[in-house]
């Protein structure tokens, strides 16, 4: 999994001009990208790391504070355009796949006390956020594994 993760004040996703999920800030808006070696461990380990970073006001997590978070599932995050100028998509995992998975994320972060809202998985949403800070990181399942370099 592969999660871009921003400070916001506020964030909505709306789908043919719907609101489907919206939270005002202090919080954290998420998009998450799944591929293919993804499981529900995988979403538990993600959804506990990211609710115990300190990256709110006041050096807080959002199991510290109840901030809410947005949660947008997004396969392009697993883009590759190092050939030619049409990125392929072969490495996001299909929505078979990647729905379960990013539904699990989600209950993993409920099940940590989080209020979760979302978009709507596989449509084509408009999202829209005020950043904070602005803080952006980008949390890899894969970065977990390694050991850190001091």
């Amino acid at each position: 999994m592969r999660i871009v993760l921003q400070v916001v004040t506020g964030a909505r996703v709306t789908v043919e001009d719907l609101t489907v999920g919206e939270i005002d800030g202090p919080g954290l808006a998420l998009l998450v990208g799944i591929t293919h070696t993804d499981t529900p461990a995988t979403a538990q380990k993600l959804a506990a790391k990211i609710a115990g970073l300190r990256v709110l006001p006041g050096e807080t997590s959002c199991e510290d504070s109840g901030a809410p978070v947005l949660a947008v599932s997004q396969f392009t995050l697993y883009g590759d355009v190092r050939r030619g100028r049409r990125p392929s998509w072969s490495d996001a995992a299909p929505a078979a796949l990647s729905e379960p998975l990013f539904d699990a994320f989600v209950a993993a972060l409920r099940e940590r006390g989080l209020t979760v809202e979302t978009g709507r998985f596989g449509a084509h949403m408009a999202v829209s956020q005020v950043n904070d800070g602005p803080i952006t990181l980008v949390v890899d399942s894969d970065d977990l594994q390694r050991p850190r370099r001091d």
